[in-house]
């Protein structure tokens, strides 16, 4: 039996309080979904700028009543520290996702990227520690890693950030690291590495690029590769996120924590492969989309030329193990997307 199963079945029997933030997004949502199936009691904590309520509502179709009624939506933002403090009484876990993503978006806007990612995520903090979180979990990323040139990644290897957006998640490490030495409070970072799967909106921080192709293709619009079609990312689905999450939640080694992780399935896609896989998997419903070509055109800004995780460390100390690899999320989140897109 896999840690994560033994803590799936611990967690069921001895139920705790979790807050999400961010819990109306695309990786808050499934979090949601996943804790309630868990009989889990969870406060959510958003202000629906990049989140939407159309997710929660998905989540309640997937659970019972009784696991819906355990849910409380507390509407406000991470840049309030009072609305931070209110959200995390009497929680024992901290998911904290509520962010800025998106490269583009952090060029364009550095200061508000900065408000809710680097003063968010410090109220976030001190709300926790000040209320007593017994573990504090949250979404890094994988753009740390900036233009350090090793492959795969490795947690301790960073380079220099290529964005706004890399340098509030570096800064987030930081406090983290900061609060556990000053004051003793047990953080967690997830360096997540293009997260995928259902409730994904096209127009989100985390590999956008696969609801706009499974759109683009069913729509018949023109499909966009950036660059030549070569560069790579380390495609994780969703529910190896989740798995990751609660595992760093829970765990008990007092090895593994105040550490970062890098959450991923330790393997490359380029884009050309991921744009034939959805093809593949769209023309089953729609046979015309086989002959369906991509359209290449310029590098964008900002945007490292290949990423890859080493995953060993989260597998050694937090018991990880991913359960899906690139094809078998597309498998399994290719009729969501279908369903979604031909409405």
């Amino acid at each position: 039996m896999s840690r994560y199963t033994k803590q799936q079945k611990l967690l069921q029997q001895q139920p705790k309080a979790w807050l999400i933030t961010g819990v109306g997004g695309f990786i808050g949502s499934n979090l949601l979904e996943t804790l309630l199936k868990l009989d889990q009691r969870v406060v959510g904590l958003d202000n629906f700028s990049t989140g939407h309520h159309h997710n929660l509502d998905e989540v309640r179709s997937r659970v019972d009543a009784g696991q819906w009624q355990r849910f409380q939506l507390l509407e406000g933002d991470i840049r309030e520290l009072e609305r931070c403090q209110a959200a995390c009484e009497g929680v024992d876990y901290v998911l904290h996702q509520a962010a800025l993503g998106s490269v583009p978006r952090s060029i364009e806007d550095p200061i508000t990227t900065n408000e809710n990612n680097i003063s968010g995520f410090l109220n976030m903090l001190v709300a926790a520690r000040d209320a007593g979180v017994t573990r504090f979990v949250y979404a890094a990323s994988s753009s740390t890693y900036g233009d350090h040139p090793d492959l795969p990644k490795v947690e301790e290897k960073i380079g220099n950030p290529l964005s706004p957006y890399a340098v509030t998640k570096l800064v987030n490490e930081l406090y983290a690291q900061v609060f556990a030495r000053t004051y003793g409070f047990a953080t967690i970072g997830l360096r997540y590495f293009n997260i995928f799967g259902q409730r994904q909106d096209p127009e989100g921080a985390y590999a956008a690029v696969i609801p706009k192709w499974f759109g683009g293709l069913l729509q018949g619009e023109k499909v966009f590769i950036n660059g030549d079609g070569e560069t790579s990312r380390d495609f994780c689905f969703i529910e190896n996120c989740v798995q990751a999450n609660i595992l760093a939640a829970t765990v008990t080694d007092q090895e593994a924590l105040n550490q970062t992780y890098n959450v991923a399935c330790g393997a490359r896609t380029s884009l050309t492969t991921l744009f034939e896989l959805i093809r593949e998997r769209v023309a089953v419903r729609r046979p015309e989309v086989a002959a369906a070509q991509a359209v290449y055109r310029d590098f964008r800004a900002g945007d490292v030329r290949h990423s890859l995780a080493d995953i060993s460390k989260a597998e050694q100390l937090l018991g990880y193990a991913p359960a899906y690899s690139v094809r078998q999320g597309l498998d399994k989140a290719s009729g969501w997307y279908l369903e979604k897109f031909s409405q």
